[in-house]
């Protein structure tokens, strides 16, 4: 059953308002401004995000070696033969 009246439209969504459109306006001159004053802080901090870079990879994607578990009985048997052409 439809109650729908006529006259009676549904409000546009906030962003299809003018508001929201002034908030995106703002929004991307303040981005602007962020950018073009303090891309030389960002740029000059380059080199130290780098260096950081290297440990947190290492830590991140080797998962701090030296904690593996190996050389188990239980894993002595569980080993596959080896593919013909490999070594044994």
């Amino acid at each position: 059953m439809d109650h729908g009246h006529p006259g009676h439209e549904a409000p546009p969504g906030f962003w299809r308002s003018r508001y929201a459109v002034g908030l995106i306006v703002i929004g991307a001159v303040a981005a602007y401004f962020l950018l073009t004053e303090h891309l030389a802080h960002v740029v000059g901090a380059l080199p130290y995000l780098l260096l950081l870079a290297c440990p947190l990879m290492h830590i991140f994607m080797h998962h701090g070696h030296g904690h593996h578990h190996v050389g188990s009985d239980a894993d002595a048997g569980s080993k596959k033969p080896p593919q013909p052409g490999e070594p044994p």
